[in-house]
């Protein structure tokens, strides 16, 4: 019996035009958005801004604009504003003019459609360019077990490019195709924090694809329009736009690089689905540990909850946590992920095949439904919620409602849930590693009991955690004060 897939209905999002400017259709080169720097991984402290959930007049939250803005809009604070001694450009064009202009390049380096046969499995039915290296994105795009769902929306990670592909199964009355035609149509970018744009047309390009398949000349015209440009040497890497100009742009107190447009809802729902485990995902991930994600589809929503928990991991402080592993977003992942996941000390990541519980090197943390487990004896203690957890949860459930008031009686329409979310955590989390470095630099650098109630901790609950801390983020100096016992 097939299912509806479980997707959140403000989903089918117009793809967001760019603003060209006049005198831009001239063949100029594309460049990519400022926020996705390199391939698209963590930046870390002083990544690029965030952007900020716009909401419809019914206070329905709508894709976010960019934190770079036209000249008159008042959603953001134009990036001139901010004083960077490197920014050495032509002083007679404003810089959030070239900045617009960088952010809404777009940057698709490859368009593709994906196949079920029933004789040969899933395979690459014809994609652009044809020298594209898509091994194995056939199974990415189409996910293990699809074929129990309608629709649904893949994100997944295929060599140093991110992709977003959209999959629709369709009835049929054909024997060779045993009553069902399935598809999926994707796109590859050197970063996730746009794909979104190109949602609804990709889902719009896969029901095309199940009634009429082999017209693919939408599809050639959507990849000669928003394909970046590929360096003339014929590496696969996207030009950047130079680092002293969009660094301009950055802001230091927001969360930078984990941003990836989600339908409205999608925070709370990770909020609702996990309830007070969220606060020992936190831990774990900003431990810096591998975690992977069980789903049966439809994979969409586990993707997010992917996001959600890179969420949980940020920190603004310039210097801390240089020296430990990114905490890379994997999305979807298959059994042909094996080998990459091998080499990874820190990542999160989703997938629908069961035999992945069994490979117990590939992870360190497996997530089946609300159910947080590890088979590493020194993590399991951190799988308890400690009263601080409890105390936190609290606070973030109570700063939820005021907001949700706000919205529903003053129609505030500047704030949404997911800063909340992600401001939370961050400022819980810039909170602790503050407090670390002043006593670490203090004369006597022992932490007491009111030290870490300062960071919001349980000095006897999270003492576990806070010594894996201080080990992975290198405090070597600090003590820990013999009244922090084990509970």
């Amino acid at each position: 019996m097939v299912e509806r897939s479980d997707r959140a209905p403000l989903l089918d999002w117009e793809e967001v035009p760019s603003a060209e400017k006049p005198g831009s259709a001239d063949g100029h080169e594309r460049l990519p958005s400022p926020s996705a720097p390199g391939h698209g991984w963590s930046s870390g402290a002083g990544g690029p801004s965030s952007n900020r959930s716009a909401f419809n007049a019914d206070g329905c939250g709508a894709p976010p604009v960019t934190s770079i803005t036209h000249a008159g809009t008042d959603e953001t604070p134009h990036p001139d504003k901010v004083a960077h001694p490197s920014d050495s450009g032509p002083r007679d064009v404003p810089l959030e003019d070239r900045m617009v202009t960088w952010e809404e390049k777009d940057q698709i380096v490859s368009v593709f459609v994906v196949t079920f046969n029933t004789r040969t499995g899933n395979m690459l039915e014809w994609c652009l360019p044809k020298d594209m290296d898509l091994d194995g994105v056939e199974f990415k795009a189409i996910a293990s077990g699809s074929h129990r769902v309608t629709t649904d929306f893949i994100y997944f990670r295929k060599g140093c490019y991110f992709g977003l592909a959209c999959f629709a199964n369709m009835a049929v009355e054909s024997t060779a195709e045993r009553g069902a035609r399935m598809k999926s149509v994707g796109i590859l970018s050197p970063s996730y924090t746009l794909l979104y744009r190109y949602m609804s047309f990709l889902e719009h390009q896969v029901r095309l694809q199940l009634q009429s398949p082999g017209h693919y000349s939408p599809l050639e015209a959507f990849y000669e329009d928003k394909r970046a440009l590929l360096r003339s040497s014929g590496d696969d890497v996207v030009t950047a736009c130079p680092v002293n100009a969009w660094g301009a742009a950055i802001n230091h107190s927001m969360h930078p690089e984990m941003k990836i447009t989600h339908p409205a809802g999608c925070m709370s729902q990770f909020i609702r689905f996990f309830g007070e485990q969220i606060m020992v995902l936190w831990k774990l991930a900003l431990l810096r540990r591998r975690i992977l994600i069980f789903s049966p589809p439809p994979v969409g929503v586990v993707c997010y909850r992917v996001y959600c928990c890179c969420c949980l991991a940020n920190i603004s402080i310039p210097g801390v946590g240089a020296a430990v592993p990114e905490f890379r977003p994997f999305f979807y992942v298959n059994v042909a992920d094996i080998s990459a996941l091998e080499n990874e000390l820190s990542y999160v990541a989703c997938t629908t095949e069961k035999i992945f519980e069994e490979k117990r090197d590939l992870y360190d943390v497996y997530v089946d439904n609300q159910n947080v487990k590890t088979h590493r004896d020194g993590l399991k203690p951190l799988l308890r919620i400690s009263s601080a957890d409890r105390e936190k949860y609290r606070k973030l459930t109570e700063q939820r409602k005021m907001l949700l008031y706000s919205q529903e009686e003053n129609g505030d329409c500047v704030s949404s849930e997911e800063d909340l979310f992600i401001l939370f955590f961050l400022e819980q989390n810039n909170r602790i590693f503050q407090t670390l470095s002043e006593v670490a630099g203090s004369p006597d650098p022992t932490l007491t009991q009111e030290n870490v109630r300062a960071m919001g901790l349980d000095p006897h609950g999270d003492r576990l955690f806070l010594l894996h801390l201080l080990e992975i983020y290198g405090f070597d100096t600090l003590l820990v004060s013999d009244q922090l016992c084990c509970s």
